[in-house]
This record gives structure tokens, C-alpha cells and sequence, in this order.
């Protein structure tokens, strides 16, 4: 009886096996039609905005330290030069600059210190995840720093 049973299990596997290649040969993939309710004015995968939020310390400048938000198209928030900073965040796109770019670890970099300034920039700019830390510890940073001038502020 168990004989009989494997025999059987054995011969219903290879047939399957057999059949299956043959069956995906056969009946090619349709796509499926469009669904009603994914239809209409949904989000993007991507948001093409500008949303960053700015955190500054120890600039030297006390109305400068803290936290602010800066949205383009339109431009606002609560940064205190929002559409001049909008303004070189699209001069930097229109040339196919990304401000926010580490600077590189082998570069050669003056040994001069900017002062204790850090900032930290974070959210989305142009639809693209944002989250770049900037401080003044040497030639390098320092112009990294300037060069976001009026994103950041002027650190003294």
C-alpha cells in the first residue's frame, strides 16, 4: 500500500512538472486594465517642492541661531530671506549644482578656523532627501558655507 502511494505521488509530481512549463508557455502575462479608484489626482511619487529645515548655532549673530523653515514655489516659511535663498537654490539647480554635497575627504582644505558656526539642513529640495551638517573648521567648509549664502547666514 505505501508502495502503491509513492508510485502515485512520484508519477502526479513528474506530470505537474511536466505540465507547468508548457502552461506559462502557452498563456502569455496581460496586463491588467487600470483600476477606477488609482485613477485621478493623486501625488506624485516624487514632489518636485523645496521644503528644508534650517538649524543654526553659534553663528555669532543671535538673530540667526535657531530654527526655520523654508518652502519654495512660492517662496516662504519662517526663514528670514526666503526668496532670496529660493532664488541660489534655483540659480544652483539651473546649473546642475547640488549645494548640499559633502565636501570631498580627500580634498585639500587651508587649515583656518571660521569660527564655531554649525548648521544642519534638512528636508527636500527638488524633490530630493536633504540631510547635510555645515560648520567653518577649515578653508574648505568655510567656502561651502558661503557659497549657501543666503540659505545660511553670514557667520561672523
Amino acid at each position: 500500500m505505501l508502495r502503491r502511494l509513492t508510485l502515485t505521488a512520484v508519477a502526479s509530481l513528474a506530470a505537474l512538472s511536466a505540465a507547468v512549463p508548457t502552461a506559462t508557455a502557452v498563456s502569455p502575462l496581460v496586463p491588467l486594465p487600470p483600476l477606477p479608484f488609482l485613477q485621478g489626482d493623486w501625488p506624485t511619487a516624487r514632489d518636485t517642492g523645496t521644503r528644508l529645515t534650517v538649524t543654526v548655532s553659534e553663528s555669532g549673530n543671535p538673530t540667526a541661531d535657531g530654527a526655520f523653515e523654508l518652502e519654495c514655489d512660492p517662496a516662504g516659511g519662517s526663514h528670514p530671506s526666503a526668496q532670496r535663498a529660493c532664488d541660489l537654490l534655483d540659480e544652483a539647480a539651473a546649473s546642475g549644482d547640488n549645494p548640499f554635497v559633502a565636501t570631498d575627504r580627500n580634498a585639500m582644505c587651508t587649515q583656518q578656523m571660521g569660527g564655531p558656526a554649525t548648521a544642519r539642513v534638512q528636508g527636500t529640495w527638488r524633490g530630493e532627501n536633504v540631510d547635510a551638517r555645515f560648520s567653518r573648521a577649515n578653508g574648505c567648509e568655510i567656502s561651502r558655507w558661503n557659497s549657501l549664502v543666503p540659505v545660511l547666514p553670514t557667520a561672523r
